[in-house]
């Protein structure tokens, strides 16, 4: 049995972003891997983990626009 829950979502969130420090570590991370330098175990998992939350904010940020876009 599956269990649908609606969660709504904010208009505003349409505007969030990353905070410019988070943006830049990210960009920092990613940089340095693409020159082929090697991230340690950690700045793996947080240049993964930093991706994650920008897709996620992605994701939410498109719903928001949807639902934006069906109210009006």
């Amino acid at each position: 049995m599956a269990l649908t829950q609606t969660i709504e979502l904010p208009i505003d969130l349409v505007q969030f972003e990353l905070p410019t420090a988070v943006q830049a570590r990210l960009q920092f991370l990613l940089d340095r891997q693409d020159a082929g330098d090697a991230l340690s175990s950690e700045e793996q998992q947080e240049a993964a983990g930093l991706v994650e939350l920008a897709e996620f904010l992605s994701l939410l940020q498109l719903r928001a626009r949807r639902t934006s876009q069906q109210s009006n």
